[in-house]
């Protein structure tokens, strides 16, 4: 796989933006144990494996376990994860998969019991950037790992 179009450098401006709507979901009340889980499930559902090589290594610094990591794509079936886990990975399938009608009440009224609702809010920004991430990468055939030095996710000891 090679790139199609280095986004970085043809589009600077946008890619700032985004980089600091980034930062600012990172520095929300839904920590980083949440974040990474999204990151790496929307990234999986949407087939982005950049993001999914980068988020898996930003949860690995970030000290998760890789069973924990190894069990995402099957969240439902492992008892690995708390309801608030549970309740942001349903919650990022149904926004990263969203439906011709929507998300059902019942979906968001099982998420609702463990968000407030500016962590609710929070969340869908954090899963939106994230989707909109994913489609940069795959769009452009963005190759994994190739940013790993710049982001500095080669400490994660997984190269």
């Amino acid at each position: 796989m090679s790139l199609r179009v280095n986004y970085n450098q043809e589009s600077p401006e946008f890619v700032k933006k985004m980089t600091e709507l980034a930062a600012l979901v990172r520095k929300s009340e839904l920590g980083a144990t949440i974040i990474d889980l999204i990151d790496i499930r929307a990234s999986q559902l949407n087939g982005c494996a950049f993001c999914i090589d980068m988020h898996v290594k930003e949860a690995r610094i970030h000290g998760e376990r890789d069973l924990r990591v190894h069990h995402i794509i099957v969240w439902r079936e492992s008892n690995l994860f708390s309801e608030r886990e549970r309740a942001a990975l349903e919650w990022t399938e149904a926004v990263t998969k969203l439906g011709e009608h929507g998300i059902s009440d019942e979906v968001y009224n099982r998420v609702k019991q463990q968000f407030s609702d500016k962590d609710l809010s929070d969340l869908t920004f954090a899963i939106g950037m994230i989707n909109f991430w994913n489609r940069l990468s795959v769009s452009f055939r963005s190759v994994p790992g190739s940013a790993d030095k710049f982001f500095g996710l080669d400490k994660a000891g997984m190269n």
